[in-house]
């Protein structure tokens, strides 16, 4: 990644941090959405990340089954979880954060 790309990234997640912390009180129940490539093990990862966390999780395939949308609603401690979160399943391959 280079300077620019990763300097835009960082300031995304500090704009959502902002917007978090003015928005909720901790802590706060969160809904992560994603949609992923159903190939692989895409889903099981997006599981993993929130293993041990008490999360609901919920997964529905599109019509032709080629992506899976992931609905997760947790309990978060504080707007840096969440965005650690991002962070971790933004190195599965294909993934979109809605």
């Amino acid at each position: 990644m280079d300077n620019d790309k990763e300097k835009e990234t960082a300031e995304f997640y500090e704009r959502l941090k902002v917007e978090l912390d003015m928005s909720n009180t901790w802590p706060a129940e969160y809904l992560f959405k994603f949609i992923v490539p159903s190939e692989n093990d895409n889903v099981e990862r997006v599981e993993l990340a929130f293993d041990c966390m008490g999360a609901v999780i919920k997964t529905t395939k599109s019509k032709t089954g080629k992506f899976t949308s992931i609905s997760v609603d947790v309990t978060v401690k504080n707007s840096q979880e969440i965005v650690d979160k991002y962070i971790e399943v933004s190195t599965i391959k294909g993934i979109i954060s809605l």
